[in-house]
């Protein structure tokens, strides 16, 4: 499969300035001589078996780790003479090393960073070989699941001699009619050269999450030509004014996410990334922390153009270790250019409105931590000439909260984990000290809103998490008397092996907590929405987790329980909500802080939740029981899709009965395979407690729902997707291929 092109613009006698380098690669694991092809994004982790006994744990979603080898020929004609030449990691999980024709080339340890490797001395007219050697062996190094291998993007860069350093472009609006954007030329002597441009804007769009409009431009110098892509906006804040957005006030409902793309690991798939913002956008969120390290361009691109806010985040911890191998082992001769990588790559995106350097780091109550807090902000703001404010997420297990004043004091936004309730003495202690919420349980969705919407000085909350996420296993579940207990950190929880704390899971529904939260925060959205809590007892006695909420779904299917009460919430915009039971009346309720809660004895049939404004029904949501599964439908969350060897399908599938209806116990066992050009990545439920492998082929449902994706092979054609399930009629889905890029 060729590589595909990006003609960002034409080098000398006509190469492609980037080119994706992700097509063509050899993987062989822990130092074997057992090649096998893969494409980039590539995460050898995913690829493996769940195992009890994992190194990385439960951190890691009891996935391997371990150490492999990629390498790549490639072959260069005579056009390269004169040029410069550079590989572009957008993300290697970890320790890498990159070898090109037998000689060492460059590397990075940190696995969140991006970082180029310059390979001009090294390759030559005809064939050459790139090898990367990653090691990710030494465990726990991170607090949830990293993936392994190159799981992001790698492209090859071929310039003039002098050429524009990509990193070293800066835009900035002094005013929103005026842009400037300066860059700096590098040299054949390595030394560096200024170039600018500036632009006026009579009418300026400016850029916001609900009309993210973006402008594009070049920058030229010494024969190089670079595009820039930027935003207009301005942001301001102030504890008596909030967070101002283009002069007009704005508050976060913000959710924090890790890297990992559910069922595809780490792999940073630009149509996963896309999707991702697209369900947090979906969910109501207008702000996102990427938590709690540097995200990946695309996921950055799609904020951009599908209007999030961003909180971009370097570290998890700095000096003192949270595990054995984390950053702790590097920070001392890394972190100025790790947090260099962060801001110099990010900085012109209009989706980044704050910078954050750390989070909940162990080392808070020592004098010492002042100081790195103050280097790193100034690094953060000597780099970006927008000045965009600085935190870091800050937390305290103990009574000793005001002790951090010094700390807080060296960030210009105040994060609060779990801590929002200090917020009304610390704004008495220190008025002008602007707070957000950094993290928050889910359970506590109501409590949070009305703080924020209460002070002016707490500009936002980003729940704990936005979407379920492997490793951290266990956190946000709920389980049931007899089986193991306590917290995610307290003891190994297998086979529990991810998050279950987010409003979407692994499979991108929304839970019922998701609707809630909107419903808070957008008026313009959904009104009315229903869902029914288990019934204590029914599976077993219910255990909740402090991230965790009470088991809640769209499902009136409780067999068994005929004639015994079962709670039913609804939540609405309107003032007073009707429920009835197969068209009976069961009761009318007032709508208090946006929820009506009714008890009920469970009959089977239709269950109806009607919006009233005074007698008026405005709208109606119905929950009625369904039959058992007899069919599956297919649904591809878009098409058609591109022939470029990158694009995914999302095929959502869903086990209905013969109405139509998803059955919301259905379980069956499910067998995938496809026909064109296109291949399975993943097939997975949202169950975080199924260790069958999300790479097979096949899968078993899970409350009714599975999902399924396929990759492009970089061919055009027709696809076929076809399931078979027990006892199920098989299920098939055309899709089509038709763009090459």
């Amino acid at each position: 499969m060729a590589a595909a092109l990006v003609a960002v613009c034409a080098g000398a006698r006509g190469v492609a300035r980037k080119q994706l380098f992700d097509s063509g690669w050899q993987f062989a694991l822990n130092d074997s001589t057992r090649w096998r092809p893969v494409d980039l994004p590539h995460d050898w982790s995913v690829e493996g078996s769940f195992d009890k006994e994992a190194p990385a744990g439960n951190d890691g979603a009891y996935l391997p780790t371990g150490k492999g080898w990629y390498r790549k020929s490639f072959t260069l004609d005579k056009a390269i003479q004169n040029q410069r030449l550079r590989l572009y990691f957008e993300g290697v999980y970890m320790n890498a090393e990159v070898y090109v024709n037998g000689s060492k080339a460059g590397g990075h340890p940190y696995g969140y960073s991006s970082f180029f490797v310059d390979i001009t001395p090294y390759v030559k007219t005809g064939k050459n070989e790139v090898e990367v050697r990653v090691d990710n062996a030494q465990q726990k190094n991170c607090r949830w699941y990293s993936g392994s291998g190159i799981y992001r993007h790698v492209w090859l860069l071929t310039t003039p001699r002098q050429y524009i350093d990509e990193w070293s472009v800066s835009v900035t609006t002094p005013d929103i009619h005026t842009v400037d954007i300066k860059a700096e030329v590098v040299t054949e002597d390595g030394g560096r050269k200024p170039v600018s441009k500036r632009l006026s804007v009579e009418n300026p769009h400016l850029w916001t999450p609900d009309d993210p409009y973006l402008y594009t431009t070049t920058i030229e110098a010494g024969g190089d030509v670079l595009p820039v892509t930027y935003g207009i906006r301005t942001v301001t804040f102030s504890a008596d004014k909030g967070l101002l957005l283009n002069g007009k006030p704005i508050v976060l409902n913000g959710g924090c996410v890790h890297h990992d793309n559910g069922i595809l690991g780490a792999a940073a798939f630009d149509a996963a990334e896309y999707r991702k913002v697209r369900l947090l956008k979906e969910a109501g969120f207008n702000a996102v922390r990427t938590s709690h390290n540097v995200p990946s361009e695309a996921f950055l691109r799609a904020c951009d153009e599908l209007g999030l806010l961003v909180i971009d985040e370097a570290f998890d911890g700095w000096r003192e270790k949270k595990n054995t191998h984390d950053y702790a082992t590097l920070i001392d001769q890394w972190w100025q250019e790790d947090l260099k990588a962060m801001v110099l790559r990010d900085r012109n995106h209009p989706s980044i409105f704050c910078w954050s350097i750390g989070n909940e780091v162990i080392e808070r109550k020592k004098i010492e931590v002042v100081k790195t807090a103050h280097q790193m902000a100034t690094l953060c703001r000597q780099l970006d000439e927008q000045q965009r404010p600085v935190t870091s997420a800050l937390a305290a297990w103990d009574n000793d909260w005001d002790i951090y004043d010094p700390l807080a004091a060296e960030h210009d936004i105040v994060g609060y984990n779990y801590m929002i309730h200090k917020a009304e003495g610390d704004h008495q202690r220190v008025p002008e000290r602007v707070m957000m919420q950094t993290e928050s349980y889910p359970r506590d969705v109501y409590k949070n809103y009305r703080m924020t919407m209460d002070h002016t000085y707490i500009i936002g909350d980003f729940v704990w998490t936005a979407i379920d996420y492997l490793g951290e296993s266990g956190i946000g579940r709920w389980y049931y008397q007899g089986e193991v207990g306590g917290e995610h950190w307290t003891q190994p929880l297998y086979p529990w092996h991810a998050a279950y704390c987010g409003d979407i899971d692994l499979t991108g529904l929304r839970k019922p907590v998701s609707h809630r939260r909107s419903m808070l925060w957008n008026a313009n959205g959904e009104h009315l929405y229903m869902a029914v809590r288990e019934p204590d007892g029914y599976r077993g006695e219910v255990k909740t987790t402090m991230w965790g909420t009470w088991p809640t779904f769209e499902s009136w299917n409780w067999a068994g329980h005929e004639g015994k009460p079962i709670d039913v919430e609804v939540y609405a915009h309107y003032p007073k909500v009707r429920l009835t039971l197969n068209g009976q009346v069961v009761a009318e309720q007032a709508v208090t802080d946006g929820q009506a809660t009714f008890t009920l004895p469970y009959q089977p049939g239709t269950l109806k939740a009607e919006g009233l404004d005074g007698q008026d029904v405005k709208e109606s949501v119905s929950l009625t029981t369904a039959g058992e599964p007899v069919a599956m439908r297919l649904t591809a969350d878009h098409q058609p899709l591109k022939a470029d060897g990158q694009d995914l399908a999302f095929v959502t599938v869903e086990l209905v009965d013969a109405n139509g209806m998803v059955n919301p116990t259905a379980a069956n066992r499910l067998k995938a395979s496809v026909s064109g050009p296109a291949t399975i990545v993943a097939f997975g439920n949202a169950d975080i407690k199924d260790c069958d492998p999300y790479t097979d082929s096949q899968h078993q449902a899970w409350k009714g729902r599975a999902l399924l994706v396929l990759r492009s092979t970089g061919k055009k054609g027709k696809v076929t997707v076809s399931i078979q399930g027990e006892q199920l009629k098989t299920a098939t889905l055309r899709l089509q291929f038709p763009f090459l890029p």
